[in-house]
């Protein structure tokens, strides 16, 4: 049996978890060392933290808080958002993250992911991939860059991510379902990796992406933020769970 990995994600702005749609209209929903460790107490499998606005602020990433939420868990934990370096692989790495996301920076500059995974190992190289339509987009969505997006997550693999994190675009924060069309083309083009990112609004949505397409996980925010449903929940429905197409 495969194991589904549950993954609540924190979105990080000014050092609180928020939450929007479609990548705007955010609203402060808690304080994020607080959130994983109850996510964790909950039997979480991982946590992924995003600081959604380094990238546009043009800053790194907020360490000390990378710190004060790793230190407090015994399960994985990936960051992304501000990332463009090695340097800020080390950095990262060294306040306690397991992994590393990277998105904007892996597409202006692909050479990243490949350096990333032959100095880190590419079980820490996760890359971010946002997209609309089948294009890949940056900044938070804001940029279109004309990438394919089957394309892309292949190249990603092929320069040595070890995981990839689709979000839609589309679907972000409107809680009506991931897009199974896009997450299973991505599922069936690589084998590494895929976790579900975008519109999870109830366990059924996840049952749903894990059991018509192949991704691996699935990223789980306004369902378990609200309230709506803990992650022993969600864990209770979805075991056994296959995948119709095996890997």
């Amino acid at each position: 049996m495969l194991k589904r990995r549950i993954i609540p994600c924190l979105d990080i702005d000014g050092g609180r978890v928020v939450k929007g749609v479609n990548f705007v209209g955010l609203k402060d929903v808690g304080d994020p060392a607080l959130m994983a460790q109850h996510y964790e107490d909950q039997g979480a499998d991982e946590i992924v933290l995003l600081d959604i606005s380094a990238t546009n602020e043009g800053r790194d990433t907020i360490y000390n808080l990378i710190e004060r939420v790793a230190s407090n868990l015994s399960i994985p934990v990936t960051v992304g958002g501000g990332i463009r370096s090695l340097s800020d692989f080390h950095k990262i790495l060294a306040c306690g993250a397991d992994k590393v996301s990277i998105n904007s920076s892996a597409v202006r500059n692909p050479d990243l992911i490949q350096q990333a995974s032959d100095k880190f190992g590419s079980q820490c190289v996760v890359v971010a991939i946002d997209a609309k339509d089948f294009e890949v987009y940056i900044n938070g969505g804001r940029e279109n860059v004309g990438l394919n997006l089957i394309d892309w997550a292949k190249k990603c693999e092929e320069l040595g991510a070890g995981e990839i994190l689709l979000t839609s675009i589309s679907n972000d924060g409107m809680q009506s379902g991931y897009d199974i069309e896009q997450t299973k083309a991505v599922a069936d083009a690589v084998k590494i990796p895929v976790i579900a990112s975008g519109g999870c609004g109830s366990i059924d949505d996840i049952i749903d992406v894990f059991t018509n397409t192949n991704c691996d996980a699935a990223l789980v925010a306004s369902l378990f933020h609200s309230g709506q449903a803990t992650v022993g929940d969600v864990k209770m429905k979805v075991e056994g769970i296959q995948c119709k197409i095996e890997k």
